[in-house]
């Protein structure tokens, strides 16, 4: 299956793009990503075409904040680059293209190196790129702080209150740190038939496929129709409908201890987006295959089809061709 990447596709190719034409231009650009985050890049000062504002518009950001996302940003990119968010942001980098402390950029090569930057000889091209790699996580970066204080609070033996990031309008993320696990579940809603069943296909093969001897320290996947998991007991606001449905993730500290932890949230941010993407991708297959089906069925219908004998030529005995009237 496919792995949705936890970089954000346009940062990367524009910004790349501007670091590599030298002469920096004008630039004004708004964008949309998944879970309805927006994205605002423009050059504030037609001055000084090397200073680029990034902002980014999150529907949670304000939960976040409430679990540590300010620090988390900060210590990623730097107090000198997180600046007062523009109005309708929730957050915004400074960002200068022509200098790159190298206090700061060795910051940005460590977390490259958890998101696979390939680290040559060339310095200032690793640089570069490690640098366009941690802008274009920014959404990943700002909601990984109620999973980076749940797993530290449990690799402490401490337990923690149920974080909820209401992320989408009618969906949540749940985490909870609990004494020897941490606990995420996700809540997501079905709008359709068809979605919900092959929902209910998908996820069963979570649980099913963990049964499976290579893959048993996989983390534990529970999925709960419309009913919500005991973790949730007395939570306000929950849905009582069809379309909803829960998973639950169980994970154990192997699972994100030292260099696991990283790439453990960037996947796991992804699940609801994963989700339907493959739902909406195995539709299109289908749908695909069965318009194949009735195209080569038509083909045989019209191959079977008889022939008007009204309209087939007759021969006589002296070689003469008529039809019949």
């Amino acid at each position: 299956m496919i792995l949705l990447e936890p970089s954000y596709k346009i940062f990367e190719d524009n910004l790349r793009e501007r670091f590599a034409a030298g002469e920096p231009d004008k630039l004004t650009m708004t964008v949309a990503d998944f879970d309805g985050v927006t994205y605002k890049v423009s050059t504030p000062d037609s001055k000084s075409l090397h200073i680029l504002h990034i902002s980014m518009s999150l529907k949670c950001f304000p939960e976040l904040q409430q679990f540590g996302a300010d620090a988390v940003l900060r210590r990623i990119y730097g107090d000198e680059m997180v600046i007062a968010p523009e109005p309708g942001y929730d957050v915004t980098l400074r960002v200068d293209q022509e200098r790159l402390p190298a206090d700061k950029g060795r910051r940005f090569i460590g977390h490259g190196l958890q998101h696979g930057i390939d680290v040559g000889s060339n310095h200032h091209r690793v640089l570069a790129e490690a640098f366009i790699r941690q802008i274009a996580l920014l959404k990943r970066n700002a909601l990984a702080a109620p999973f980076e204080a749940a797993f530290a609070a449990q690799l402490e033996g401490r337990e923690t209150a149920l974080m909820a990031i209401h992320y989408r309008d009618e969906e949540t993320i749940y985490v909870k740190a609990q004494s020897d696990r941490v606990t995420v579940i996700f809540s997501t809603v079905f709008k359709e038939e068809t979605d919900r069943i092959f929902g209910k296909v998908f996820l069963q093969e979570f649980v099913d496929a963990r049964r499976q001897p290579a893959i048993q320290n996989a983390p534990q996947v529970l999925y709960s129709p419309r009913e919500p998991p005991l973790e949730l007991k007395g939570v306000p606001g929950l849905q009582d409908s069809d379309q909803v449905a829960y998973v639950t993730f169980v994970l154990f500290p192997r699972h994100f201890s030292k260099d696991a932890a990283a790439d453990c949230i960037s996947r796991i941010q992804l699940f609801r987006d994963y989700l339907h993407y493959h739902i909406k991708a195995s539709k299109a297959y289908m749908h695909s295959r069965m318009r194949a089906r009735v195209d080569a069925m038509m083909k045989v219908l019209n191959r079977a089809k008889p022939e008007n004998p009204a309209d087939k030529e007759k021969k006589t005995a002296s070689g003469k061709t008529f039809k019949r009237s």
